[in-house]
């Protein structure tokens, strides 16, 4: 390769975040204890990137900066014995993205801990199509299952489930013979969700308002949230007893106003999944799964590609909840 790449470069002026498409040498990538360099095939869009290239929630640190908080590819250069030229490599968090510059550019430096082999079975399009969303995705189900979930209980409750984490969720949940209430705003995404595997449709409306009462009527026996706020709230008020709820999002909003009852008086579990600082041995297991229990051909139907000139306008699409599934972004096109 040339000792120059192309990224989506974030810069601050005025107090404003500004996006656009530069050719940076390969002096401007990061230095320090990074041993790794990758060729970048593909990334993804995730609602953390959509913040970050809109300049929201502060999580980026210093400008000028590339975002992307997953990336998958090509060793080009290594100083670590786990990983050699031309090996494929995937990663998905550790701040990189947020606090150290990440995949959206043809080039990304970074440790080769926070690398993992491509999972076998995988293209790079497809682990990106999976990405940050398929980790938590996976990690909630993994969460409800240690929780006592098994499948004969009843139905599992995805909200914001045609979003990235959404979709996935229900795949995964429909894969292994769940029967899933799929909670969205859109009408025309229902029979999406259908096709996915969900068993019935919940109106976005009925869940994001104030529960009425502190504890409500027993309906579901899992739920993997990735709405936060009020909608959370609401669904905490409606776990059977000693169900999981895992919390994976907060498109809806990041603070909680509930009561302690679904807790002592129902035994409820509320489950915390974190993607970004994931153990690697948790990462391992995870992307097995991911590999094993995920449909192709399904997650194929649910994947769009755009080129990185597109991002600043899908950021916009994806904070406001218009994007369908999963966007994979070529770096290359």
């Amino acid at each position: 390769m040339t000792d120059t790449f192309k990224a989506l470069l974030l810069e601050e002026q005025d107090g404003k975040v500004k996006a656009s498409i530069q050719t940076l040498g390969d002096d401007r990538l990061p230095a320090g204890d990074l041993d790794v360099t990758v060729a970048v095939e593909y990334s993804s869009l995730n609602y953390k990137d959509g913040m970050a290239i809109k300049g929201i929630g502060k999580l980026v640190r210093k400008y000028p900066h590339v975002p992307g908080i997953d990336f998958a590819g090509s060793v080009l250069t290594s100083q670590s014995p786990a990983y050699k030229p031309g090996d494929k490599v995937v990663l998905t968090g550790w701040r990189v993205g947020e606090w150290l510059w990440g995949g959206y550019a043809q080039k990304a430096r970074v440790k080769a801990d926070w690398l993992l082999p491509l999972p076998h079975g995988l293209s790079t399009k497809q682990a990106m199509a999976l990405g940050t969303a398929g980790i938590a995705a996976m990690q909630a189900v993994m969460a409800l299952e240690e929780h006592g979930l098994t499948a004969d209980q009843g139905e599992v409750l995805v909200t914001g489930a045609s979003g990235g984490v959404g979709s996935l969720a229900v795949m995964i949940l429909a894969a292994l013979g769940y029967k899933i209430a799929a909670s969205t705003g859109r009408k025309e995404l229902h029979d999406y969700l259908k096709e996915l595997g969900a068993t019935s449709i919940i109106e976005r409306a009925e869940l994001d308002t104030p529960p009425a009462r502190p504890l409500d009527v027993e309906r579901w026996v899992g739920c993997i949230d990735s709405v936060g706020g009020t909608t959370l709230a609401h669904v905490l008020t409606h776990m059977k007893y000693r169900c999981s709820v895992a919390s994976v999002g907060l498109a809806g909003g990041n603070k909680l106003e509930t009561t302690v009852l679904p807790f002592l008086l129902r035994g409820v579990n509320l489950l915390g999944i974190d993607s970004a600082m994931c153990p690697i041995e948790r990462r391992t297991q995870v992307w097995a799964r991911l590999a094993r229990d995920v449909s192709r051909t399904k997650l194929d139907a649910i994947t769009g590609v755009a080129p990185l000139a597109d991002l600043p306008r899908l950021a916009d699409e994806i904070l406001k909840g218009k994007v369908r599934g999963r966007m994979v972004i070529d770096v290359n096109s």
